[in-house]
């Protein structure tokens, strides 16, 4: 299995395609998007070629390909208003590995570990991310990748007719 990251710099129309099958397969949403109430959970949300080329303005987006197929994108922003801890200098990250071929290969793991690397060549050394309390799997690949939690923000998500919390967790990186 060969697995591999392009930064996106210029979206192409295949690109938007994908994306939104993913931001709308019923399977990630809980788990790539805070929803309030059920009908948000089922709200379908489209992007554009224009609303993606827009985002490339703050986030920095890598594509994951195993074997030669678009499985996964995966993304970091500076310093974002929603930070737990409101550190300068901090990239908030997020992966979504869409395609289910991809999934329980080990290449979240991979994948994270190449987003940490581009983060410190930008001179960041701490990252933050949240994680569903429900999303078991992704909380122990962070756990094991050497994140800490920080903090659990109650009432966050809705997912099978419950609320649940975003467990906030940070990783300092670099050398020191």
């Amino acid at each position: 299995m060969n697995i591999y990251f392009i930064k996106l710099t210029e979206p192409t129309l295949q690109l938007v395609d994908k994306f939104n099958r993913w931001e709308n397969d019923t399977t990630l949403i809980p788990k790539t998007r805070p929803n309030q109430d059920q009908s948000e959970l089922e709200l379908q949300k489209f992007i554009s070629i224009d609303s993606l080329t827009e985002r490339l303005e703050h986030h920095h987006i890598y594509l994951i390909y195993m074997d030669d197929q678009l499985v996964g994108e995966m993304n970091y922003i500076v310093d974002p208003n929603h930070l737990y801890k409101k550190e300068q200098g901090s990239a908030w990250i997020g992966i979504t590995i869409g395609e289910p071929e991809g999934r329980g290969k080990g290449i979240g793991y991979t994948a994270i570990q190449y987003l940490e690397k581009q983060i410190q060549k930008h001179g960041l050394k701490r990252i933050e991310l949240g994680v569903f309390e429900f999303n078991a799997q992704a909380h122990k690949l962070y756990k094991k990748l050497g994140y800490k939690e920080i903090g659990i923000i109650e009432n966050f998500t809705y997912w099978q007719d419950k609320m649940w919390s975003d467990i906030r967790m940070e990783k300092y990186i670099g050398d020191d």
